[in-house]
């Protein structure tokens, strides 16, 4: 029983992973990464600080991987991501531009 449903796992990756690889799987494979990386340069930023700092990069990466997968969820009419993703990405410009407002009150956190 436990062999058939790794048989039954291995056949649903295979098909999802590599029968139905395209373009747009690979968009938001790269997508998924570069939203990702955010969190590895605030960590690293944090580490750096000694303490917890959200730095400019970190709404970069969230901007761009989030406007990545937006542009993925409308070309595969996803509409969970679509909305997710929509005001996601507003969230983010807000912050760069809120950031930018304030750089020179607020350079200590940002750019470490």
């Amino acid at each position: 029983m436990l062999i058939q449903y790794g048989q039954a796992l291995g056949d649903y990756l295979y098909d999802v992973f590599v029968a139905k690889f395209d373009f747009w799987l690979a968009f938001g494979l790269i997508a998924q990464l570069l939203f990702t990386a955010r969190f590895l340069v605030q960590w690293i930023s944090s580490e750096r600080a000694g303490q917890s700092v959200v730095p400019m990069a970190f709404w970069f990466f969230s901007m761009g991987g989030g406007m990545m997968t937006l542009i993925y969820g409308i070309a595969k009419r996803e509409p969970v991501i679509i909305i997710g993703q929509s005001l996601a990405t507003i969230i983010y410009i807000r912050n760069i531009m809120l950031i930018v407002k304030n750089r020179g009150t607020a350079s200590k956190t940002l750019d470490r």
